[in-house]
């Protein structure tokens, strides 16, 4: 009885922690577009039909990117590489932060749907929180000024944001929520690194994170805008209604 106590607690403090985290997410995305919309000269509906529509789209495509997961050499096999926010990047350059940090919401709730949560939402939370450090700043470098400096300029902020918020989320965060919720010890967790990583000091989670953690979100991130920056433009026009 205690166990299933301690069990719902776990799932409801993760939930309110969620439900926090998106309700500042998306607070700060509506403002920066707006900001980003005066600053431009412009003034545009946060959401029409057609951005609607596109956005369910991009998101149930990342929902099914994300579902093909591949382990990396350099990291325990909990960690794995997805390139989920590939469409996400694409749709929030077309549309704005607003409509980036809304995709990565209904990507994360598709997949609960489909598949649960096996982290009492905790590694729900990660992916959310750490998918839009990446979409949100380069989405409002690029809503700022659209051009290809400026996208490239985008991606960069946005992969290195992500590369030092990630890393720190899991050191701070996401690490010892791990511990506490599947009742590991920290030290086996950074063993299983140092088994598979000769950069990571023994009990040191630091050295872990640095060594396991960013490098991942740096590859993912570098992948995922160097093909946004092949594809954005032909498929701007497309998605954006503006031809056939």
């Amino acid at each position: 009885m205690n166990g299933l106590l301690e069990s719902v607690k776990q799932n409801v403090v993760s939930v309110l922690e969620f439900a926090a985290v998106i309700v500042v997410l998306f607070v700060a995305a509506v403002l920066l577009e707006k900001v980003a919309q005066h600053k431009r000269g412009v003034k545009e509906p946060l959401f029409d039909t057609r951005k609607m529509a596109v956005v369910g789209m991009f998101s149930a495509l990342a929902m099914i990117i994300m579902l093909f997961e591949f382990p990396v050499f350099f990291a325990p096999p909990f960690y794995e590489l997805d390139f989920s926010e590939l469409p996400i990047l694409i749709g929030t350059f077309a549309f704005g932060p607003m409509a980036g940090v809304m995709m990565e919401f209904l990507k994360v709730l598709l997949k609960l749907c489909i598949k649960g949560t096996s982290t009492a939402f905790v590694g729900d939370l990660a992916n959310f929180a750490v998918g839009c450090s990446f979409i949100l700043p380069a989405s409002v470098v690029y809503a700022f000024r659209k051009s290809k400096k400026s996208a490239i300029a985008a991606c960069i902020v946005g992969t290195l944001t992500m590369t030092i918020f990630g890393t720190a989320f899991n050191a701070v965060y996401l690490l010892p929520a791990f511990s506490e919720l599947f009742h590991l010890p920290m030290e086996e967790i950074l063993a299983m690194g140092a088994d598979v990583n000769p950069f990571v000091q023994e009990g040191d989670i630091f050295s872990f994170v640095a060594a396991c953690v960013a490098p991942l979100n740096l590859i993912k991130g570098a992948s995922v805008s160097i093909f946004t920056l092949f594809v954005y433009k032909p498929l701007s026009p497309i998605i954006k209604g503006e031809r056939r």
